[in-house]
């Protein structure tokens, strides 16, 4: 991975990522179902478009989720619309262990994941006006100017979600960091085929659930602000 120095300094020119990989403590169970599910729920990272009916058995539309955390809204989103196909993006190993352990309890059959960078999924695997709605929720929001780059809602990255968005699919995201929901409704709006479905900001859409993330937004007296914009 690149240091922030050699980042800085131009040694390097790959593409900046919208995270880091942090080290993180697996629990046993966490460990066991990494182990014992990913082959079964977890995509391989390949440079192939993917055949959607070809995971799911299915021809139901699919949402996909950039950066799940622990999984437990994802899990809950998922079970209750089992008419729909979900496929979420973590690079955090616990998490993807945790999310795993969701999809075992509830029997889920209409959820993915691919434990990859999601900007070279998106680029390599996801095929163009084939995703029904993208799912941000809570992402890092890079609060130091110089880490701005690094954010996941701002142009081009957003052209490429609109690119990968089906005709009036639409794309979902919420944060508790005011300045980074500011940065990204004017990113949105500059979005070329993208809509802003309200004015400004979108209201709560009750049907989603209270993520970890929101619960340490709102008890640190966070407003949480929420985003809804519609492909043309």
């Amino acid at each position: 991975m690149i240091n922030e120095h050699e980042e800085e300094s131009g040694l390097h020119r790959k593409t900046v990522h919208t995270f880091v990989k942090r080290a993180g403590h697996m629990t046993d169970a966490q460990r066991r179902n990494y182990e014992t599910l990913s082959g079964r729920w977890c995509i391989p990272y390949t440079e192939e478009p993917l055949n959607y009916e070809n995971v799911f058995k299915n021809s139901r539309p699919v949402t996909v989720e950039i950066g799940f955390g622990m999984g437990k809204a994802t899990a809950i989103i998922a079970q209750q619309n089992p008419e729909k196909n979900y496929i979420g993006l973590e690079v955090h190993t616990p998490g993807v262990g945790k999310l795993l352990s969701e999809i075992d309890e509830k029997g889920l059959q209409n959820l993915y994941i691919i434990e990859y960078d999601a900007i070279e999924v998106l680029e390599n695997m996801i095929p163009d006006n084939s995703v029904a709605a993208f799912h941000i929720f809570f992402p890092d929001p890079w609060p130091k100017k110089k880490h701005h780059k690094r954010r996941l809602v701002q142009r081009p990255r957003t052209d490429l979600l609109a690119k990968k968005l089906a005709p009036g699919g639409y794309l979902y995201m919420a944060t508790d960091w005011e300045p980074y929901a500011e940065f990204a409704l004017e990113q949105l709006i500059a979005t070329p085929g993208l809509k802003n479905a309200y004015e400004g900001f979108a209201p709560h859409q009750e049907w989603r659930p209270e993520t970890k993330f929101e619960h340490k937004g709102l008890e640190a007296e966070r407003n949480i602000k929420e985003l809804y914009f519609v492909k043309q």
